[in-house]
């Protein structure tokens, strides 16, 4: 379905989403009835503290999560109701996911380290090119090592995109990075974003960061509490931190 989707016009759409963590007696709400559509193309960033709800959010779209009441669909596939066996095909052939940690595989250059993606996806891109998409094109057999923290992170957003995904979930992908570092980051997800269309959620602490976005949506305490359209983004390297 990836570069190929028709219609709905939105991507994910969220009808009173609530998600209960147990542990023991206590009851956390993380979720408390989020409505919420996300559209073809968006750089969409969600803003809030830490415990706002934002980070299960993001695992519930992903997949990685599913919620205790309310539905969530992808296209017109109910992923509330999904198997784990049909989530688990759903990550894999549609979603690219970057996460504040590089999580690569420290024995493989660059390039192993996205093949190792490519090799399971229905329709790739070949992990040079996916590399070059980054500003990495010359550093392909480099290991972990070998590399700097933003140029890990950016090998991670390669194998993010790598098997060409509809959507890329970003959470706090510049947690880890000096400012800097992190606007070069932003600068990679941002051309993503621009030129392949991919729906990009990105999520931070750094209200900087909103002003790249499309739409902005602020979550406190399991609700989002504001949502705001940029009529006028700002690129990465203008952003303040």
């Amino acid at each position: 379905m990836g570069r190929g989707m028709a219609e709905p016009g939105w991507v994910f759409r969220a009808a009173g989403l609530t998600k209960i963590y147990r542990m023991g007696e206590v009851e956390v709400q993380a979720l408390r009835g989020i409505d919420l559509e996300l559209r073809r193309g968006e750089l969409v960033v969600l803003l809030g503290p830490s415990g706002s709800g934002k980070s299960t959010l993001l695992n519930i779209l992903g997949g990685l999560d599913t919620p205790t009441a309310g539905e969530v669909s992808y296209l017109e596939r109910n992923l509330s109701t999904a198997s784990e066996t049909e989530l688990t095909l759903f990550r894999r052939d549609h979603v690219g996911f970057v996460f504040q940690f590089y999580n690569l595989i420290p024995s493989l250059t660059a390039r192993e380290n996205v093949a190792a993606v490519t090799e399971i996806a229905k329709a790739p891109m070949k992990p040079e090119e996916a590399l070059a998409m980054v500003g990495l094109g010359s550093r392909l057999d480099h290991f972990p090592a070998q590399l700097s923290g933003g140029e890990q992170q950016r090998v991670a957003i390669a194998r993010a995109i790598a098997k060409n995904p509809a959507v890329l979930l970003c959470d706090e992908p510049t947690g880890a990075l000096d400012s800097t570092t992190g606007i070069i980051v932003l600068e990679a997800l941002e051309k993503v974003n621009r030129e392949l269309g991919t729906l990009t959620v990105l999520i931070t602490h750094n209200a900087g960061i909103a002003d790249m976005a499309d739409r902005v949506i602020r979550l406190s305490d399991g609700r989002i509490v504001e949502e705001r359209h940029n009529t006028v983004k700002r690129v990465a390297h203008e952003l303040s931190w």
